[in-house]
């Protein structure tokens, strides 16, 4: 079967299946959602697990066979856990997995926890294999706007009552790094009293810009038009030290979509703005990048992502021969 977290729980409290593979790029709900599964494999007397990581090396499979074997040696119930950060096993790993996964169930519970599966992986016959027999569970990163509800339910589980203010401000200084919104509450749970109210001041007091972004956050704040949020993204980008000309590759998808027609959204945003002048923009930041022009390319990039809101910014300046 394939699970969604928020069902997790209800299935876990069913009962436990043989397997699980949990999948996904956000570090804290990856994490949660294998604890669930270790607890309730402890509870269900899995009393022994073993974590075996694998990256490139395939012999790892054999240790994983022969821990399995070994079940019959010992009157234990066990839970085998295997790490797979690329989430593709390998020829080796297929075939020990489909090997592997009949034999899991009243001694032996097997969770699998990777990275985000690419399309191609989801329809492996490995992970078709652990849909049968257990459960696949993928998780996805908070978006935007469901993350202030998400944190409102954080703080209430922690005997908090922030403020609307306070929750909207952990959400811009925690955007795509749920970790450090945890941690940023359970410290405020033990400074406060249960039940007590978290104001604005207090949560500025409390916590630290700890947002990640990507560079697709910045095409879609482009593609809505939010030119504040771009330029916040984009100068956590820089902060965080992401390669210019990867952001360029991610402006000039948005730019082609302009060309091509584009969203709506940003057909209606960015009708003043002509194709070439934005090309030429682009154009600049990518010499800029490379070293073959003068300039700062972040700064090229930024005018960039801000006419691609549809506002317009500092005029073009002609490059020299010299200098393009």
């Amino acid at each position: 079967m394939k699970l969604a977290l928020e069902g997790l729980a209800a299935q876990l409290a069913d009962r436990l299946l043989p397997v699980y593979l949990i999948s996904g790029d956000e570090p804290l709900l990856v994490g949660e959602a294998a604890d669930a599964v270790r607890a309730r494999a402890r509870a269900g007397g899995f009393t022994e697990r073993e974590v075996f990581f694998f990256e490139r090396n395939s012999a790892v499979w054999d240790q994983v066979r022969q821990a399995a074997q070994a079940l019959s040696l010992f009157a234990t119930r066990r839970l085998i856990e295997i790490r797979m950060p690329g989430g593709k096993p390998g020829p080796a790993g297929e075939a020990a997995l489909q090997r592997l996964l009949p034999g899991c169930g009243e001694d032996l519970v097997v969770l699998l926890i990777t990275g985000k599966l690419a399309r191609e992986t989801q329809a492996a016959e490995w992970v078709q294999a652990v849909q049968q027999r257990g459960a696949w569970l993928p998780i996805w990163p908070v978006p935007r706007a469901q993350l202030t509800p998400w944190l409102r339910s954080r703080f209430a589980a922690a005997g908090l009552a922030p403020s609307e203010a306070a929750l909207e401000l952990l959400a811009e200084r925690s955007e795509g790094n749920l970790l450090a919104a945890r941690q940023e509450i359970e410290k405020l749970s033990l400074l406060l009293p249960p039940g007590a109210q978290v104001s604005l001041a207090q949560l500025a007091a409390s916590s630290a810009d700890s947002a990640r972004f990507d560079a697709f956050q910045l095409a879609d704040a482009v593609r809505f038009g939010d030119a504040a949020r771009a330029l916040r993204i984009l100068g956590g980008l820089r902060a965080e030290g992401a390669e210019a000309l990867l952001i360029l590759w991610a402006l000039v998808r948005e730019l082609r979509g302009i060309q091509a027609g584009g969203a709506a959204g940003v057909r209606r945003r960015t009708p003043r703005l002509p194709f070439a002048r934005l090309a030429a923009r682009a154009g600049r930041a990518d010499r800029m990048a490379k070293g073959l022009s003068t300039g700062d390319a972040w700064d090229e990039l930024a005018l960039l992502a801000v006419e691609l809101t549809g506002l317009r910014t500092l005029p073009l300046t002609r490059l020299s021969l010299a200098g393009a």
